[in-house]
């Protein structure tokens, strides 16, 4: 007995395949084989009856396996063997008068490799409705230099980190003119 997507297959016989493309390019003595092999994906046959109370409802199973193969849709097959992650390529129904309430079934799957990103998403808090949320924001506090013989923009940009251009935007005076002894705002 094995379960494909939650359905129930009774199974006769269960077989998987694991191969590699290899070069056919000689390779040079001394270079990695493995950079001319690659890997392919699991293919696996699974051969059985869908068995129900009625044809109908095993037609309905079928009906249910086929648009999950027409969709795409990534299922989970277990019986003698696992097979996580795979989509349905073929299926092939034969109907026959030893089997009243069912059918006998070949069903080809295909192992999808999902590739895992590097990013990671940030983990959000869930809203409570009727109350405000509060924010996880810092706000940013200004910071203000006092400033003295020899300051200038590129200067206090270096020191700071703050673009030339904010730090005009911030202060409004011109480049050779600062004043002494006045509050610049530099973050």
């Amino acid at each position: 007995m094995g379960k494909l997507a939650g359905y129930k297959i009774s199974n006769i016989e269960e077989s998987f395949t694991n191969s590699v493309d290899v070069t056919s390019y000689p390779v040079e003595k001394g270079l990695p084989i493995t950079d001319g092999v690659k890997r392919q994906p699991k293919t696996f046959s699974i051969s059985g009856h869908i068995l129900a109370k009625t044809h109908s409802d095993a037609m309905k199973v079928y009906n249910a396996l086929e648009k999950k193969q027409n969709s795409g849709t990534i299922v989970t097959y277990v019986g003698r063997t696992t097979a996580k992650n795979v989509i349905i390529t073929s299926m092939n129904p034969s109907f026959n008068s030893s089997i009243a309430n069912g059918m006998d079934i070949s069903i080809n799957l295909q192992e999808i490799r999902i590739a895992k990103s590097p990013y990671v998403k940030k983990k959000t808090t869930k809203k409570q409705s009727g109350k405000k949320s509060k924010s996880n924001k810092k706000k940013s506090k200004k910071v203000y230099h006092k400033v003295k013989r020899g300051d200038t923009y590129w200067g206090l940009s270096r020191k700071y980190g703050t673009p030339i251009p904010t730090l005009r935007k911030w202060n409004k005076y011109p480049d050779r003119r600062i004043p002494l002894n006045v509050k610049l705002r530099v973050k």
